[in-house]
């Protein structure tokens, strides 16, 4: 099945539209595609599970309409907005996600697309006290089904949410997919506005929370600092240039939300430009240079990272988002880890590191219109395993091919 994941993250600079061909087998002839025979591909014996298999097409990504961009900024915490921007945002961002799925169908999979699977636009995440309450992503489904032909699966976290879940990190059951089979602690990382870590123990529960700020802060004081000329710090060029301030640093790290035990979850709500005014305008002594300011909040979300991996003992992890594309980064995050975690890209896994997310949404909306479940309940904390998301028909009459006898546990990624 050939199926189209479309996301737009937390930065929210541009929809990825990636392509997939999906095919759900034994791989085998036992069962369970890992040649063991306990049905799982993880040697845990539950005797649960297939492999799915995910040929990759292509990305195509699309900068938002600076219209669009625009308004959305303008609308997120900790601004006001009304419910007339609430729609129109909802309309504007929907034919967005409509016209990249339209160009990723007719480009990547010469219009034969047979299912779209759109993330949307997060707007807003209901967490207060270590609990997520609510989430909002718009994108309304109808301009993708009109634009594409296709039936749209779509609002995919509201379902873990309201079976007591935190509604992130969603891909997780992904990350566990690519990740079992593999040799002591492996661990998947996206850093994108938020970071996020899921990790597979040796013999325990899998694990997967959100770190705290990816590119958010460092994304923030770029614009700040440049009055909106440069929307985030390219190739590291300003952190490279600073020295880290230790002070600002610990005030920086003194943030809760570090301390919250998994599974947890934040967003912007939090880790916003006036966050980081107010920490500034209550540290003593001089502000610092915007080189040092960037290098501190790039140093923040590497010690945070490494923060976070160290306590899973990880003896590798592979890294995804937007922040791979900045060597300052990934270079204080592997010396945060100080040898102990080999860091990699997701392509040593087979996904591009910019396309991961929206390979893993076009993974969980082929689940869904299969009738499977989509989150990893340990990981989510959610009540037990639920089918995520709505169902959007296309030109088409709907029909939904019968579920499996068993949910794939393992995801291979072949070669196009």
């Amino acid at each position: 099945m050939r199926v189209i994941g479309l996301m737009s993250g937390t930065s929210y600079d541009a929809i990825d539209a990636a392509a997939a061909d999906l095919a759900l087998t034994d791989g085998d002839g036992d069962g369970d595609g890992d040649g063991d025979g306990d049905g799982d591909g993880d040697g845990d014996g539950d005797g649960d599970g297939s492999t799915l298999y995910l040929t990759p097409l292509g990305m195509v990504s699309d900068p938002y309409p600076d219209e669009v961009r625009g308004a959305l900024a303008a609308a997120l915490p900790p601004a006001p907005t009304t419910l007339a921007d609430v729609c129109r945002l909802d309309t504007w961002i929907g034919q967005a996600f409509a016209a990249a799925a339209a160009r990723a169908d007719r480009g990547l999979c010469a219009g034969r697309a047979e299912l779209v699977a759109s993330h949307g636009q997060t707007v807003f995440h209901w967490a207060e006290a270590g609990r997520v309450h609510g989430t909002l992503q718009l994108g309304e489904p109808a301009w993708i089904a009109e634009a594409s032909g296709c039936p749209v699966v779509s609002g995919f976290r509201p379902r873990d949410v309201a079976a007591g879940g935190q509604g992130a990190p969603l891909v997780s059951l992904v990350d566990l997919m690519l990740l079992r089979g593999r040799p002591g602690v492996p661990a998947a990382l996206n850093i994108g506005g938020i970071a996020n870590v899921t990790a597979l123990p040796a013999g325990g529960e899998p694990v997967a929370f959100d770190t705290g700020p990816g590119n958010a802060l460092v994304d923030a004081a770029v614009r700040d600092l440049t009055g909106g000329r440069l929307a985030y710090d390219e190739d590291g060029a300003l952190a490279a240039a600073g020295r880290v301030d230790g002070p600002l640093l610990e005030r920086l790290l003194a943030e809760p939300y570090y301390r919250l035990p998994p599974p947890r979850t934040t967003g912007k709500e939090l880790f916003h430009a006036d966050y980081l005014r107010t920490v500034l305008a209550g540290s003593p002594g001089p502000a610092p240079s915007p080189p040092d300011l960037v290098a501190t909040l790039t140093r923040l979300t590497a010690r945070t990272v490494a923060g976070a991996l160290r306590p899973l003992r990880t003896t590798e992890v592979f890294v995804s988002g937007g922040g791979v594309r900045n060597p300052v980064l990934m270079g204080m995050l592997r010396e945060e880890l100080a040898g102990g975690t080999a860091v990699r890209g997701s392509e040593d896994l087979g996904l591009p590191a910019a396309a991961k997310e929206a390979y893993a949404f076009a993974v969980l909306g082929y689940l869904t219109l299969h009738g499977l479940p989509g989150n990893a309940p340990r990981c989510t904390g959610a009540g037990g395993p639920r089918v995520l998301g709505s169902l959007t028909p296309g030109r088409r009459p709907l029909r939904l091919p019968a579920p499996p006898a068993r949910a794939p546990r393992a995801l291979v990624v072949r070669a196009p």
